[in-house]
């Protein structure tokens, strides 16, 4: 039988700080196929609620709890914000330099990270990343304050609620954890390529299905996505055929072929298919220009 222990070296965990904050923006498909960073986060505070029990009496005893449904709700904290983020505070912005208030409230989605330490290597042990799908901003407060002999940067403050995303297997879920100091070093790699993009990748948010199969290795890296090809004399573009890629324009899955006429600057994008991964490093849009 093994011997209970506490407090072993190396083994004495804890979490703090929050940084690599990003914001997801959703196509009009819903992906979330553009990340914009978020600088000066101060704190994100998940707040769950609801899985609370009621009780069910029969018999003359307590038969059973019945659990009600989780939800993911959360506040966000920041010194500031990306400008992309107005759309999703309920401004509008008319004109450059210009917002209005009062405005429709669109979904997004946010990922952060926070570190983990242990005894023996600090805060530098490794890190989580949160994965959060499906935001709605409240209305918020914003106190400005005179400037005097103490002055302090105002921070804002976002209360956030969520829809669940589907789930292959599990129940829909608001929220992903991936821990970097027990996934596989090459799968984080590419889950963290995708999430913040580089030179040649643009930075997005994978559903909690393409993240899992990259974790568990049942994804299949797809063929190069290419360039469609543009003809200005009939202003028709033809869409490649590539293995586990589809192309999308105006966030709409568009098949192989013939696609057009085209009236205007037309951009194309690409994206993988159920069960692909792109490449490192490849192009994944472009415009065509109408002429």
């Amino acid at each position: 039988m093994a011997v209970l222990e506490w407090d072993e070296v190396g083994t004495r965990f804890y979490e703090t700080g929050v940084d690599h904050g990003v914001l997801y923006i959703p196509n009009e498909a819903g992906a979330y196929d553009d990340g914009v960073s978020w600088s000066g986060l101060v704190s994100v505070t998940e707040s769950p609620s609801g899985a609370e029990a009621t009780a069910t009496y029969a018999d003359n005893i307590k038969y059973l709890n019945l659990i009600s449904a989780e939800e993911f709700a959360a506040t966000i904290e920041a010194y500031t914000y990306p400008p992309e983020f107005e759309q999703f505070d309920g401004l509008a912005s008319p004109s450059p330099g210009v917002v209005v208030g009062q405005q429709a409230r669109l979904p997004f989605g946010l990922a952060y990270r926070t570190r983990k330490g242990n005894d023996l290597l600090g805060d530098s042990y490794g890190y989580k990343l949160h994965l959060v799908y499906g935001l709605t901003a409240a209305p918020s407060e914003k106190a400005y304050t005179t400037v005097n002999d103490s002055p302090e940067a105002i921070t804002f403050s976002w209360e956030v609620s969520s829809i669940p995303q589907a789930v292959t297997g599990l129940r829909p879920t608001s929220l992903l954890v991936i821990d970097s100091t027990t996934v596989d070093a090459d799968a984080l790699a590419a889950i963290e390529l995708i999430l913040f993009g580089d030179v040649a990748v643009d930075p997005a948010l994978p559903t909690p299905d393409a993240i899992l199969a990259i974790l568990d290795g049942t994804f299949i890296e797809s063929g190069v996505p290419t360039e469609p090809a543009y003809n200005s004399l009939t202003d028709i573009i033809t869409i490649p055929t590539v293995t586990g890629v589809q192309y999308r324009v105006a966030g709409e899955v568009v098949p192989a072929g013939a696609y057009g006429p085209i009236t205007d600057d037309t951009l194309v994008t690409a994206t993988p298919a159920t069960g692909y991964v792109f490449p490192a490093g490849v192009d994944d849009d472009w415009l065509i220009v109408f002429s």
